[in-house]
């Protein structure tokens, strides 16, 4: 897999800071007005990206009352329909290309989930910049050959995926010719507990499908986020609202503005952190190393006395010379009068 992916001329990659994406999804409650406060939140949060979904009630499920159509798997949702949900969820398509315009005017990357053929073609109409694969359309085999063969980037929540399914993801995928897949690790479930989380699968990820990693998050708060960061992903997903109590199909499990701005805060300290694997000393540490532990006169001493665990003693500053050589010169005389605090040398040692 390439290792180096652009997106809306944004590099994602080993060496890049996080791709950091908002998710409106269904937040913004049918209102163009607030959709667009979600998307200047997102901006001034630090955002890099702000993603929709693109499809129908009709287009995503059928408007069907049976058992296997009822939401009753213990979710946020559980008490409707699939269709009913998403009748309330999905986002109007005569918005969307009113949307990115606005979005790209405030400097944020705009792109989509597709849920359907068709949802592709418009998608290319407005000419988005990459596709995100929702976790349960890691299935739709013929959703991702479509969507692999625009030739844009790809990228694949596996929140429901067995391995084998990941493999037939990407196997899909550069059968079409694309090898631009970035493989997010997700739980399903909304929100999310921290113990169904996992986050050691990301690196176990990254060594089995030699694709750019990254974290589609639904947990509360952003320690998650963090962490995943630090294990390697190099693209974070999280939901945005304005306010979880306005309501909403998503607004249970999505950040507040204030809470996705030190979120991004927090990643970028991470990432700076993080720096790279290195042994040498900084400036500042090679000044702080002055204050390591080395050999001093620890008493007044005159000429010819011996040297005792009494009177040299390995103690801070580091003025003296080496504590490796402590037990070489207990038991040697001293060459001459030396006061407490003078700090050891070989010329006060006396080898004859």
């Amino acid at each position: 897999m390439d290792k180096e992916i652009y997106i809306g001329g944004r590099l994602v990659s080993e060496e890049a800071p996080a791709f950091i994406i908002a998710e409106m999804s269904a937040n913004h409650l049918m209102d163009f007005d607030r959709a667009a406060a979600i998307m200047r939140a997102a901006k001034e949060a630090g955002a890099d990206a702000i993603k929709i979904q693109t499809y129908t009630p009709d287009s995503i499920t059928l408007n069907c009352d049976d058992p296997c159509f009822q939401i009753t798997q213990g979710t946020i949702w559980d008490g409707t329909t699939l269709h009913k949900l998403y009748e309330t969820a999905y986002t109007p398509w005569e918005w969307q290309p009113e949307l990115k315009k606005t979005a790209e005017e405030m400097g944020l990357i705009f792109f989509s989930s597709p849920f359907d053929l068709h949802s592709i073609d418009f998608l290319e109409e407005m000419n988005v910049p990459a596709y995100k694969v929702a976790s349960p359309e890691i299935t739709d085999i013929p959703l991702l050959k479509k969507i692999a063969g625009t030739g844009k980037p790809v990228i694949i929540s596996t929140g429901i995926a067995y391995m084998a399914d990941i493999e037939l993801a990407l196997r899909t995928c550069r059968e079409a010719g694309n090898e631009q897949v970035i493989l997010l690790k997700c739980t399903s479930a909304y929100p999310s507990p921290y113990e169904d989380i996992h986050l050691r699968t990301i690196p176990s990820m990254k060594e089995n499908f030699d694709c750019i990693l990254g974290l589609s998050d639904h947990t509360m708060g952003s320690a998650v986020a963090g962490a995943a960061v630090a294990l390697g992903a190099k693209v974070v997903e999280k939901h945005l609202t304005l306010r979880r109590a306005d309501g909403g199909a998503d607004a249970a499990f999505s950040m507040e503005p204030e809470e996705f701005r030190k979120m991004v805060a927090d990643i970028r300290r991470i990432e700076k952190a993080l720096g790279k694997a290195a042994y040498a000393l900084t400036e500042k540490q090679e000044k702080t190393r002055t204050y390591s532990r080395s050999l001093f006169v620890a008493e007044d001493m005159k000429a010819g006395e011996l040297f005792t665990p009494e009177n040299l003693r390995s103690v801070r500053p580091g003025c003296g010379l080496h504590t490796r050589h402590y037990e070489e010169i207990l038991g040697k005389k001293i060459t001459r009068d030396a006061r407490m605090g003078t700090p050891m040398s070989w010329d006060l040692v006396d080898f004859s």
